[in-house]
């Protein structure tokens, strides 16, 4: 398939996986940290719901249906949001790893799994959904092509995360056949996460592996990654021109991106939200 030549392609990567400190978590994790940010720096709820900013950009009558139809109320973002938190009878952390499907942990929970192009932002992302849960230990390198293993994540009794190794500059060799034995033989998958650059935007290896998931019929969302690195006018000419070819090319890929910072923690409330709903546990969002 074409996603081996793209797995091995030029690009820079990070890594996700066991080993290494937290290391600094800086903004607001808590959604109560964000909403106070927003009322002070009068943003509305462009740190929570990032592409209600953007709708506003938008021209008179523009189409903006598909950049609001996941909208929680503020219970569900503090139900999903209680998830992520480690407590007493609650861990979270890392579960284990693998590199074939023998070696991963049974299938016992609904999960989630994030993929994309080296350098994405994939363990950064990773780190700032479980930066309310300190302990969690997510590697962050500046080392191109760092995870090389399917790294699981446990959410108490409730789910599983999979950070999937990064296609693109050195990619592990046997990338291919580990990401698509994973894809097409996990039963208990309810989401894939495709992480999208949001300063460059769809690149020829995303357009591959958007195929790959279509052929494979495997429901999936595009996140766009770094949002706080582009400018407003960039990043609604990138989410436009995604939502076009959402619409107009696929059929697994769910209608709404999702924007996120991991610095600033923008969108990050809402995606872990997201990921609460997809995996059956938070069954009623209201738009409360």
């Amino acid at each position: 398939m074409r996603l081996l030549r793209a797995a091995r392609g030029r690009g820079r990567g990070q890594g996700a996986g066991p080993g290494a400190g937290p290391g600094p978590r800086a903004g607001p994790a808590a959604l109560s940290q964000a909403l106070r940010l927003e009322r002070s720096r009068r943003s509305g709820s462009a740190l929570v719901f990032p592409l209600q900013g953007l709708a506003r950009c938008l021209l008179p009558g523009a189409e903006a249906a598909a950049l609001g139809l996941f909208q929680p109320g503020l219970a569900a973002l503090r139900s999903a949001e209680r998830l992520f938190a480690a407590g007493p009878g609650h861990a979270v952390g890392y579960l284990s790893s693998a590199v074939r499907m023998e070696h991963a942990p049974p299938p016992a929970l609904p999960e989630v799994c994030f993929i994309g192009r080296s350098n994405v932002g994939k363990s950064s992302l990773i780190r700032a959904l479980f930066a309310l849960s300190p302990a969690v230990e997510v590697r962050v390198s500046k080392t191109p092509g760092h995870t090389k293993k399917m790294n699981f994540f446990k959410v108490g009794k409730y789910f599983t995360l999979v950070d999937m190794p990064g296609y693109g500059y050195q990619a592990p060799e046997d990338f291919v056949e580990m990401v698509e034995a994973y894809l097409q033989k996990r039963q208990n998958l309810k989401r894939t996460f495709l992480l999208v650059d949001g300063v460059v935007g769809l690149q020829k290896t995303d357009h591959i592996a958007v195929e790959m998931l279509e052929e494979f019929g495997i429901p999936y969302v595009m996140v766009l990654t770094k949002i706080d690195r582009a400018s407003k006018g960039l990043l609604l000419k990138n989410v436009l021109g995604i939502q076009e070819f959402v619409k107009e090319k696929t059929q697994g890929c769910f209608p709404q991106l999702f924007l996120v910072s991991s610095v600033e923690f923008s969108g990050i409330h809402l995606l872990r939200c997201f990921i609460a709903h997809v995996t059956g546990n938070l069954p009623t969002v209201e738009d409360s």
